[in-house]
């Protein structure tokens, strides 16, 4: 039974992940060891793909196994400022493969502390905890900053008077942090805070921003949506979201292995779509899969 089926085009990689990938085939081209700080982009088959070309992941911890002359690869999350430290005191070569508006981010977080610290101010960064774009953000200003996941995580800040400067993870639900800048506005009153005291900075890539509705208006237009996303990305997770509450019919898979053939009816018009850490080109292999179910 074949099904009619879409792939959006405005789905799978952001400018900066392809920016980090083209950075690390280049690398890998001139034949030396190409080393990942942390998984490239959060999607397996891709990683696959690249380790097939001699990428190697390791972790922070095993930078001072790294031999000389190696290429160290900073990707598209970024880093704390520690890790170029490390980085510095060994011979091996830096490919700075940051996001262009993760490093902006970045510069902002560390000049608003440096403006309000001296008042008791307080920076609140809406992120994932633990996640390498977060931890990044936290190392600009020494781990002098508080992450919130969630608005319950809000009323565990002890308000220290000062000025409070909110920022979020370049890759948040635009809603979400919409209703923690509320939220904190709020507290910060019931404290009897001026509310001049909160500055709010927009720090969500517009590429993240702008998909949103945009898949919320694709997933509305099919009747069965697949996808496809690494299970640990956290923009997958928010994207995922939108098109589960765009259509309820809605299944996040890794890849055309993990479809299953009891999600669909006769007559679907099926759509796939993807994180901004899906390949294209696994869309496609997803696409192909169900036109030959």
């Amino acid at each position: 039974m074949g099904y009619q089926v879409e792939i959006d085009k405005r789905s799978g990689f952001c400018s900066g992940v392809i920016r980090a990938i083209q950075c690390a085939e280049q690398a890998l081209n001139e034949n030396k060891p190409v080393y990942s700080l942390g998984a490239i982009v959060h999607n397996n088959e891709e990683l696959r793909r690249l380790e097939e070309k001699g990428l190697r992941i390791i972790h922070r911890s095993q930078l001072h196994q790294i031999p000389e002359g190696s290429i160290i690869l900073i990707r598209a999350h970024g880093e704390p400022p520690s890790t170029y430290s490390l980085i510095a005191n060994r011979n091996i070569s830096l490919l700075e493969c940051t996001c262009p508006v993760v490093l902006l981010l970045q510069k902002k977080i560390k000049k608003e502390h440096t403006r309000i610290k001296p008042e008791k101010g307080q920076i609140v960064i809406f992120g994932k905890q633990g996640h390498a774009e977060v931890d990044g953000l936290v190392g600009q200003v020494a781990g002098d900053a508080i992450v919130v996941e969630s608005l319950k995580d809000l009323d565990n800040i002890c308000f220290s008077g000062g000025p409070v400067s909110l920022f979020s993870q370049t890759t948040q639900n635009p809603q979400e942090y919409k209703k923690i800048r509320e939220h904190l506005l709020r507290l910060m009153q019931g404290q009897g805070m001026d509310p001049d005291r909160l500055k709010v900075f927009d720090t969500i890539c517009s590429q993240v921003d702008g998909r949103q509705t945009e898949l919320a208006r694709f997933a509305r237009s099919r009747s069965l949506i697949l996808f496809v996303t690494g299970k640990e990305s956290s923009n997958g997770k928010v994207l995922f979201h939108t098109c589960e509450e765009a259509n309820p019919r809605s299944y996040a898979i890794e890849n055309a292995g993990d479809i299953s053939l009891a999600w669909f009816r006769p007559g679907d018009t099926v759509g796939i779509c993807g994180a901004t850490s899906t390949p294209f080109w696994l869309m496609e292999q997803v696409a192909d899969k169900v036109r030959n179910l």
